[in-house]
């Protein structure tokens, strides 16, 4: 009966025998108590919709394993998450590197720890938009300005010889209207990350011209980092090793099966003993 039962199990039942029980040995995280406990059992990510963030909402249970038995998820503007990173109401979280990159040359209090994956945002144009060249005197919708959205495309304007702040006139726009703003042709592009590049394409709205999973030189550069509020960095060396660790092996989690990154089950705050926290 024993060897029946165990046949039985599915491909998704066994992944989710690991990560309750024995995700330690398997994907390689090591027990608690084989190092020294984290200085601290509290940890905040930021909690922000889409699908390239996933592993951050995978790893509550693998944090747990760790030592973090206070995980808080902080519900942050999607657009922009990235003060909280400087303001300390986020510890640790994953996000789009460029706003990063604005930060640390602002002199700001972050930390860039790893390297997720590449590949979120897709940019799309109407008929007359061939290539990124194309969007010189034209219109294109971003969530706001300064955004991810907005940072990532000026640099890729930039690359090939646009000066963004002149040759683009930027529309801000709800992302979740991204469909229809294109469509409407109250623009002329726009840059968007899961689900809205989904949707366009099963819409049939618009055509993609750039693909930052596989186009070069973008597809040569991660896109989501790990990163950190320096402070805590530098107060909880231990603590943010396991962090980090812990978001390598979800994001490995993720790759093993999908289907779980999406089930109901990882929304943050879903799980028993996880906050989630609203952003006075």
């Amino acid at each position: 009966m024993a060897d029946s039962r165990a046949q039985s199990w599915s491909r998704r039942d066994f992944v989710a025998g690991l990560v309750v029980v024995g995700t330690a040995g398997v994907l390689g995280v090591r027990p608690a108590a084989a190092e020294p406990a984290p200085e601290t059992i509290r940890l905040r990510l930021s909690q922000i919709a889409g699908i390239c963030v996933a592993p951050q909402y995978v790893a509550q249970e693998l944090l747990r394993i760790e030592g973090f038995t206070d995980v808080q998820y902080v519900n942050i503007p999607e657009t922009n998450p990235y003060p909280a990173f400087v303001s300390g109401e986020v510890d640790i979280s994953m996000a789009f590197v460029v706003p990063f990159l604005v930060q640390l040359d602002s002199g700001l209090p972050i930390v860039l720890l790893a390297g997720i994956h590449v590949g979120c945002f897709e940019l799309f144009g109407t008929r007359g938009i061939r290539a990124i060249r194309d969007l010189k005197g034209k219109t294109v919708a971003v969530p706001s300005l300064n955004s991810a959205h907005h940072i990532f495309l000026s640099s890729m304007a930039a690359y090939v010889g646009l000066d963004p702040r002149k040759d683009i006139k930027w529309l801000t726009h709800d992302p979740a209207e991204s469909a229809r703003v294109l469509a409407d042709g109250k623009v002329d592009a726009l840059i968007g990350f899961p689900p809205v590049p989904q949707e366009l394409r099963a819409k049939g709205i618009g055509r993609v011209i750039v693909n930052s999973t596989v186009d070069r030189p973008w597809a040569n550069y991660f896109c989501c980092v790990v990163a950190a509020n320096k402070v805590f960095v530098d107060r909880y060396p231990i603590a943010t090793k396991r962090a980090v660790r812990v978001i390598l092996k979800a994001t490995d989690l993720c790759a093993v099966d999908p289907e779980r990154a999406r089930g109901p089950s990882w929304i943050a705050g879903s799980r028993e003993n996880t906050t989630t926290r609203s952003r006075r």
